[in-house]
């Protein structure tokens, strides 16, 4: 799965395209959000295939800033501070976090600076926890 980063209008029916286009041409979104900033929105969003989800967009004017590879964590929900804790230890790592939302499973995806660093420390991360 990637995140799609993309660039909506900030008007009513932008997200509604979005989401209807995808609908229509079975593409599923798996999490994300979207994030007003003047006059245009950002969305990220987790998508199976992503390929698909950029040419159906463009076909419909909406702007697909580029497809970013993610980490995928479980984090333990009875264990307060797990957020936390794990970007703790990508920021000591070095690792910036540029996107963090959660998917339908209730994992944490994000998207990083540095995808390969981040992968060894999600997979440390996993052994421990």
């Amino acid at each position: 799965m990637k995140d799609l980063e993309i660039v909506l209008e900030n008007k009513p029916g932008a997200l509604a395209l979005l989401g209807e286009t995808l609908g229509k041409n079975a593409v599923s979104l798996e999490g994300g959000g979207v994030f007003q900033n003047g006059n245009l929105s950002i969305a990220h969003f987790l998508v199976n295939d992503h390929e698909k989800a950029k040419d159906v967009l463009k076909t419909v004017g909406i702007e697909v800033l580029k497809a970013n590879e993610v980490l995928i964590q479980k984090l333990r929900q009875d264990v307060p501070g797990q957020l936390g804790m794990f970007c703790r230890r990508l920021a000591d790592a070095g690792i910036n976090i540029l996107v963090q939302y959660s998917d339908h499973a209730n994992q944490l995806i994000v998207v990083v600076d540095d995808i390969e660093k981040g992968k060894l420390v999600s997979e440390q991360w996993m052994r421990e926890w």
